[in-house]
């Protein structure tokens, strides 16, 4: 299996890339009490973020390990197109906890900044099950074949991986990105990521 192998580890490599992005909205340091009203709509963001982070993680641990193990080119066209599967609901699922929390109170543009950040996350949930077509289209007899195909969804996984979250980015800037930084469930998910 050694066609396969290389580039399944690149895949796994690049969708780690990716996993980071899933919690960029679990916002980074400081503690300020300026609003309870903001840190209430953090906790509803946080506490619909974090399950899918973990969701996310585990799909880029089933691919790292599918990569580690001689696995046959059907094995991990089915882990892989699974983990896709799972990433992308679990993106839909975190545009939709954005989308059911609303626009963060008290903050300047924050509908605009809601809706920016749903578009990326659903975005990327039709990015990714984009992926797991393409990897279930892949011809498994083909040793050859296969791995070239697969060389091709890493490549288009690294260059999703690299795509941005600035809408992301813009939502939890300033006093969004503290109240999440207070809400355990944001922690969680940060610890979660940075062990991916």
């Amino acid at each position: 299996m050694e066609g396969t192998k290389p580039v399944n580890k690149k895949l796994a490599a690049a969708l780690s890339g990716g996993a980071v992005l899933a919690v960029v909205l679990t916002g980074c340091g400081g503690d300020d009490d300026k609003s309870k009203e903001l840190d209430a709509w953090a906790a509803k963001v946080c506490d619909g973020v974090q399950p899918q982070a973990k969701k996310i993680e585990a799909a880029n641990t089933a691919i790292q390990k599918e990569t580690s193990d001689n696995s046959t080119p059907a094995d991990v066209q089915k882990t892989d197109s699974q983990a896709f599967q799972d990433i992308s609901d679990a993106y839909k699922a975190m545009a939709q906890a954005v989308q059911k929390a609303g626009a963060p109170p008290n903050v300047d543009k924050g509908e605009t900044k809601k809706t920016n950040a749903v578009k990326e996350l659903n975005n990327l949930s039709s990015s990714y099950a984009d992926l797991k077509k393409q990897t279930e289209d892949l011809d498994t007899k083909d040793q050859a074949r296969f791995a070239s195909g697969l060389k091709d969804v890493a490549t288009q996984l690294e260059k999703l991986s690299k795509s941005g979250s600035d809408a992301l980015k813009d939502l939890e800037e300033g006093d969004v990105g503290k109240a999440m930084a207070k809400q355990p469930s944001c922690k969680s998910a940060t610890a979660t990521s940075s062990a991916a």
